[in-house]
């Protein structure tokens, strides 16, 4: 099991945490997931400014992610 307290690639989050690359992208996007307490981006030199890649602080994604889960889950519940 990988250590839960370290920054993690995009490719390796989306694994851990069992959603889609695209679904963290989203979640940044909207601010679930803030910058800095949730993610950060590389400081390679070589990346282009406006695609750098993207680490995840495991631990505290999780708590959001799994908060969102929860809330679509009953939501669907609900609906049916």
């Amino acid at each position: 099991m990988i250590e839960s307290s370290i920054w993690l690639s995009e490719k390796e989050a989306s694994e851990v945490l069992k959603v889609d690359v695209k679904y963290l992208e989203l979640l940044r996007e909207r601010g679930r997931l803030r910058p800095g307490a949730h993610w950060r981006s590389s400081n390679e030199p070589k990346q282009l400014p406006w695609k750098p890649k993207v680490f995840y602080f495991i631990s505290e994604c999780k708590k959001v992610v799994d908060c969102w889960k929860d809330k679509y889950a009953s939501f669907d519940k609900k609906a049916a």
